[in-house]
């Protein structure tokens, strides 16, 4: 990639309270980029590693529920994708759905390999879930298993109410309804820990200037009209044992692709949760289980 550092962007008050918790058994630090800017990573724990990638928009602090009890057992690593969260982005060519998928994927894979984590299980939702498919295709840092939680690139469909939330731009949602009006759109089960997920979404989606570079690359990936970009024909590449991880309310991208999937894929497992497009965030406890699980098998 080529260009000027987009400047990484420091932590609202609702991420610094929440990293503040999750310290001293979570850290953060950036990590420096080839050709310029850096990636925020949180880690925790010992053990074998546990890569996890968040979805569009959000940022490595919304695993919070999750991370204590994943850092028991296993090195976690939660990275804030490039453009997002309180990462850089390195801005370049963005005119094809392949332009945005390295621009999201090569840092990643960067880092990865500075880090020397060693074979990793990488678990991904949403835009983090084609991240986290594209790495172990690439084969370039050494994927041992995934967990794919609503996952996009699994196939073309996306519904069509969630392609124009994305094109009219979730950041500007947020601001002209504010966080009240901005938690309806997708609204989690009410309970303290949730309202505390959905006050750092909105701080997360308000931040001064937006997510230019990052919702350009995202648009490449996901037109107004037409199949969202995927990988569903080299799925039979993916030898390593997958957990697709879904939401069978979700009304972003249906559980019908996760079907496909798990036909397609030579080592898959489908698990069906009654949650929405972010089960991993409306049941923790429940998905916990699951990955541990998943990482046991």
């Amino acid at each position: 990639m080529t260009g000027g550092d987009v400047q990484h962007r420091e932590e609202g008050p609702v991420e610094r309270a929440v990293l503040a918790e999750l310290a001293p058994r979570v850290t953060r630090r950036r990590c420096p980029v080839p050709g310029g800017g850096t990636l925020r990573l949180l880690e925790g724990g010992e053990g074998p590693s546990l890569l996890l990638l968040h979805g569009r928009g959000n940022a490595a602090s919304t695993w919070f529920p999750l991370l204590p009890e994943l850092a028991r057992e296993h090195r976690v690593l939660a990275l804030d994708l490039p453009g997002f969260g309180c990462s850089s982005s390195t801005p370049g060519a963005l005119q094809t759905a392949e332009d945005g998928l390295r621009f999201f994927v090569e840092p990643v894979e960067a880092v990865l390999a500075s880090l020397e984590a060693g074979p990793m299980t990488v678990v991904g939702h949403s835009l983090g879930g084609l991240v986290a498919l594209e790495l172990a295709l690439r084969g370039h840092v050494p994927v041992e298993r995934l967990l794919l939680v609503d996952a996009m690139g699994l196939g073309p469909e996306m519904a069509r109410d969630a392609r124009l939330y994305f094109r009219v731009g979730p950041e500007r949602i947020a601001r002209v309804l504010g966080p009240r009006l901005f938690g309806r759109i997708a609204p989690l089960p009410d309970s303290p820990l949730h309202r505390r997920l959905m006050a750092l979404d909105h701080e997360l989606m308000t931040v001064p200037g937006g997510r230019p570079e990052a919702t350009r690359a995202f648009n490449t990936l996901v037109p107004l009209t037409g199949g969202v970009f995927h990988r569903f024909e080299r799925l039979g590449e993916v030898k390593q044992p997958t957990l697709l991880y879904w939401g069978e309310k979700d009304t972003v991208l249906p559980v019908s692709l996760a079907e496909a999937a798990e036909k397609a894929l030579p080592h898959a497992r489908l698990v069906r949760t009654a949650s929405g497009h972010s089960p991993h965030l409306e049941l923790p406890d429940t998905a916990v289980s699951e990955m541990r699980t998943a990482l046991d098998a």
